[in-house]
């Protein structure tokens, strides 16, 4: 089995307490620290911010000093954007899909990584890679009875659904067995962050995280 799927890690106990994640999608983020203690306030402290990202490094880097908010990276292509984000402080690392040079680097510097998939096969691939957990992307496509499909022969793989989450949908695929859901534009809209909206992406990722229950 996957050592790494027991991990002990702060930012996966952090993802499966709070049963959610933020994906903060934008072309720049102006205040990374007070966007990641907004979202740490109403209940979302992991907030993945992502290569897609102008200055995403910066970002990365001044948003660690966020109060209760644990910082990680997404969209890790390759090895040296890994090896990057690990040296400024990323907490976790999330790949849009299997990348083997990545797991890597994570495992080998004890930082989880959630690794994106779409069938059994690129889910066990993932495992085998030592992903912490495997983001189920897009989950649109799918809808959350594939998650509890995929948990019948992986009945021990924590799955992340990431792609179409909302406060609509969110509370059945944890029904469904994943192991926390992505909240995405919905609560963290583009034009929000550049105007540094906080009280709307505030009330946003309240809303969000009161679905869940």
């Amino acid at each position: 089995m996957n050592p790494l799927l027991s991990s002990s890690s702060e930012a996966m106990e952090v993802i499966r307490a709070d049963r959610a994640l933020t994906v903060v999608r934008a072309p720049a983020i102006p205040d990374p620290v007070a966007l990641a203690e907004t979202l740490a306030g109403a209940g979302l402290r992991a907030v993945e911010f992502t290569f897609t990202t102008l200055g995403v490094l910066d970002a990365i880097g001044k948003a660690r000093r966020a109060a209760d908010a644990v910082i990680g990276v997404g969209t890790v292509t390759t090895r040296d954007q890994a090896a990057a984000a690990v040296d400024v402080g990323a907490r976790f690392l999330v790949t849009p899909a299997l990348r083997p040079e990545v797991a890597e680097v994570a495992v080998a510097h004890q930082i989880p990584v959630i690794m994106g998939a779409y069938t059994p096969t690129e889910v066990l691939a993932a495992v085998e890679m030592g992903a912490a957990a495997v983001k189920i992307f897009p989950a649109r496509s799918l809808g959350p009875a594939y998650f509890k499909d995929l948990l019948g022969p992986f009945p021990h793989v924590f799955l992340i659904p990431s792609g179409g989450v909302n406060a609509h949908n969110a509370r059945e695929y944890l029904r469904a067995g994943a192991v926390a859901v992505t909240a995405g534009t919905e609560v963290v809209a583009p034009l929000d962050v550049a105007g540094s909206r906080w009280s709307e992406i505030g009330s946003r990722a309240a809303r969000f995280v009161h679905s869940l229950d």
